[in-house]
């Protein structure tokens, strides 16, 4: 997207789009394709799908995926949080992050490395990259 829409207000001194925070962010990341992040799970690292609700039963599961809705990321995987969930174990942890379509995942990943996590990343594409690589998918839990 180039250009401010008719009606949009001068923007404060400094400010930045959503597309440079998002190019920021992945300028950080290693991102994953599908089938990279398999192999990278089967090795140990952690699938966490921030998917809301809503999509999850809409669009299916990946099996063994963690799910952690995006609103509580930072405090689950924060180890230093007293909110943090077991997996949480320490700041190496290999975690990939996955949204529905690999944009909401590339800022949260980059959060998670803003919280230390120098290994977090993203999945490329996000959940609909997976199911079309043929990857294992499971319709979702009630």
């Amino acid at each position: 997207m180039t250009g401010t829409p008719p009606g949009t207000p001068d923007p404060p001194a400094g400010h930045r789009t959503i597309e440079q925070i998002l190019a920021g962010a992945r300028r950080r990341l290693r991102r994953l394709g599908p089938d990279e992040a398999g192999r990278a799970i089967r090795a140990g690292a952690l699938l966490v799908d921030i998917r809301p609700a809503a999509q999850r039963a809409a669009q299916g599961e990946v099996p063994g995926a963690l799910v952690v809705e995006r609103n509580v990321l930072e405090w689950r995987f924060d180890p230093a949080s007293a909110a943090r969930l077991p997996q949480a174990s320490g700041y190496e942890l290999h975690v990939i992050v996955m949204c529905s379509e690999g944009y909401t995942s590339s800022l949260a990943a980059a959060s998670l490395q803003d919280l230390g996590l120098r290994n977090a990343t993203d999945l490329a594409g996000g959940f609909r990259a997976w199911a079309a690589a043929g990857l294992p998918v499971q319709p979702a839990r009630t």
